[in-house]
């Protein structure tokens, strides 16, 4: 594993190793040069292959003649930015053990292990692989959608991009609370060519697994979306008996009134406006008619997924739902006013049943009467015949 130049007197050792480190004499004639080799051995846990929120421990070993230097070592991330870490070594100073910081899937890339001592003189750079397999979405999402319109759920693999060269299989699951029962719409496996397959899960509704060119993506598409559609989608991937997952919670609004339809003249109707889940603290809902006073407003309370208005007349009301002071989604309503002949109809109808009510009313107390009077009549009848029957004589022939 070495060799000497015969010109220039070097000597290269290739594949080196830490038992080659140590003092190395070159004698040329009386002239004497003895120069110290300190051989580093840097490993990474788990070869460097992470999922997100895992924790890499480095270990570097130092050998050389003793005494061996008290190091001081320093971490670099892939954007040259200090790492901090949790560092131990044993008393011979021939072990050091690195615990680094929690990953994400940014965090892929080459990252340096920085050794210095200021006697003797080190100032040494170690590179090294880091690959952290993921998803470039956040761990939690949240989409808005508007019931009936098209939805679109994806999740963009790091993959190819850190060009990661182990197979791996994951999922795709959907349950409307947390605390329901989970239903998996599909599952893939990518090779370790980096060929991705998908098969579609059975399922509760209809959707669409996306086709993607590079397969870096795994999505689904919703194309008339229901109210009940709304909750978490998860996908989830799994490497080495390991997990990681990313979530989108999907948050669906509807609009209704109480009572549906047309409204009549001088009547009122409740518009009302609902999301699937509870709002956080900076977003709500609203509703404004359009070209309407600012009086025609109302807003939900903090965390309320619902908000009501009272409406009185004709017109096209709008609900938003804001978030930081951003329309995130909005549905119209439109109050149309009931034809006139239907207004007539209702009052002619209203005027008929109290005229009805009033004659049920009347009649019931005709009959009453008449019913009392008869009763009073049969009860003298009755008094008459006892008094007859109890006055009675009989009347002898002298």
């Amino acid at each position: 594993r070495s060799e000497i130049s015969l010109s220039s007197k070097h000597l290269k050792v290739w594949d080196l190793r830490l038992s080659d480190a140590g003092i190395y004499t070159c004698e040329y004639g009386s002239n004497t040069v003895s120069i110290s080799l300190h051989v580093f051995k840097l490993t990474i846990s788990l070869d460097g292959h992470f999922l997100p929120h895992e924790i890499p421990v480095l270990t570097l070993m130092h050998n050389a003649s003793h005494p061996l230097p008290d190091l001081n070592i320093t971490v670099f991330n892939s954007n040259n930015d200090t790492v901090r870490a949790k560092l131990s070594r044993d008393k011979t100073r021939e072990k050091y053990t690195l615990r680094l910081n929690q990953l994400e899937a940014m965090d892929s890339g080459t990252w340096t292990c920085h050794v210095h001592s200021d006697s003797p003189l080190i100032d040494h750079s170690i590179p090294f692989e880091v690959k952290v397999l993921g998803f470039q979405n956040s761990d939690l999402e949240r989409k808005y959608a508007t019931v009936d319109s098209t939805v679109i759920l994806s999740w963009r693999l790091n993959f190819h991009k850190i060009k990661w060269k182990a197979g791996f299989t994951g999922q795709l699951n959907w349950k409307q609370q947390e605390s329901a029962a989970t239903h998996e719409l599909l599952d893939f496996n990518v090779t370790a060519r980096g060929e991705q397959h998908k098969t579609k899960k059975s399922s509760r509704f209809r959707f669409e697994i996306l086709e993607s060119k590079p397969d870096s993506i795994i999505g689904v598409k919703l194309p008339k979306v229901h109210f009940n559609h709304s909750g978490q989608y998860q996908c989830q991937l799994a490497y080495n008996q390991r997990h990681a997952q990313s979530k989108i919670e999907l948050v669906v609004m509807k609009v209704s009134a109480n009572p549906a339809g047309p409204l009549p003249r001088g009547a009122e109707m409740t518009l009302i406006c609902q999301v699937s889940s509870p709002l956080p603290p900076d977003a709500h809902l609203r509703w404004e008619r359009v070209n309407g006073a600012q009086t025609d407003v109302k807003k939900s309370k903090q965390h309320e997924a619902k908000v009501e208005v009272n409406v009185s007349a004709a017109g096209l009301w709008n609900c938003h739902l804001i978030k930081d002071n951003d329309r995130k989604i909005s549905l119209n309503y439109t109050v149309e006013e009931a034809p006139a002949w239907i207004s007539y109809v209702i009052t002619g109808a209203s005027i008929g049943g109290s005229v009805l009510v009033f004659g049920l009313a009347c009649l019931c107390i005709i009959s009453g009467v008449s019913w009392q009077r008869r009763r009073q009549r049969a009860k003298k009848m009755a008094r008459a015949r006892q008094y007859l029957l109890e006055n009675k004589t009989c009347q002898c022939q002298q």
